[in-house]
């Protein structure tokens, strides 16, 4: 499939054929895929958790699921994915990583990062397997774990301390989807949302450029 034929067919698929397993060369492809995504130093400080057989999937759902009475339809459509996936970043790796000789820190100090990169670089992982879906002919959904439910997942799968999901991803072939009643938000243009050179007009520009020349000059 062309790229743009990936990137254009991709959404976030809520029901899905729970007959249709996802056959093991996709799952395979799916993680290959993912650790191809930037990361920051090459740190790759990621671990993907595989739940595929019935009780896996169940004991996800039964640890991570919101609580009763929340979002039920959606809840019971999700549940008939074939395949979860989570990925999970490890923020340590990237604080070991820049501490190293080679990055010029000498401490493993939160503060130097602009953004947690450890969340970024992850997600990007998550991105590649959803884009990887579309290709294999199959679709998904990225999602999250409510954070009162992060105890209860971290214990039912035995997960690290150092490691933290930042959501999970559904994968299988699309069956009847109801529409997200979101999508009537419209997709927002480029016009929109695309600043060529600055921020604002020429008009903003010049009277900051203006201001900053009359600062300098102490005026």
């Amino acid at each position: 499939m062309e790229f743009a034929d990936v990137v254009r067919r991709r959404r976030m698929v809520r029901r899905y054929d729970a007959d249709r397993p996802v056959p093991a060369e996709a799952v395979h492809r799916l993680l290959s895929h993912a650790v191809r995504a930037p990361s920051a130093g090459f740190a790759q400080g990621w671990a993907f958790l595989v739940l595929e057989t019935p009780e896996e999937r169940e004991r996800f759902w039964a640890a991570a699921s919101p609580q009763p009475g929340a979002r039920t339809r959606w809840l019971v459509n999700m549940r008939t994915a074939p395949l979860i996936i989570v990925p999970l970043s490890n923020k340590s790796a990237y604080l070991d990583r820049y501490a190293e000789a080679d990055k010029g820190w000498t401490d493993r100090d939160e503060a130097r990062w602009a953004v947690p990169y450890w969340h970024v670089d992850t997600g990007m992982a998550a991105l590649l397997m959803l884009l990887t879906a579309v290709d294999e002919g199959l679709d998904g959904c990225f999602f999250g774990i409510p954070p009162q439910r992060l105890d209860a997942f971290r214990e039912a799968f035995a997960v690290p301390a150092e490691y933290s999901p930042v959501g999970a991803v559904s994968v299988g072939y699309r069956a009847a989807d109801h529409r997200s009643a979101s999508l009537a938000r419209g997709r927002r243009s480029l016009d929109e949302v695309v600043h060529r050179g600055t921020w604002g007009s020429t008009g903003d520009v010049a009277q900051a450029s203006a201001g900053a020349r009359n600062v300098a000059d102490g005026g």
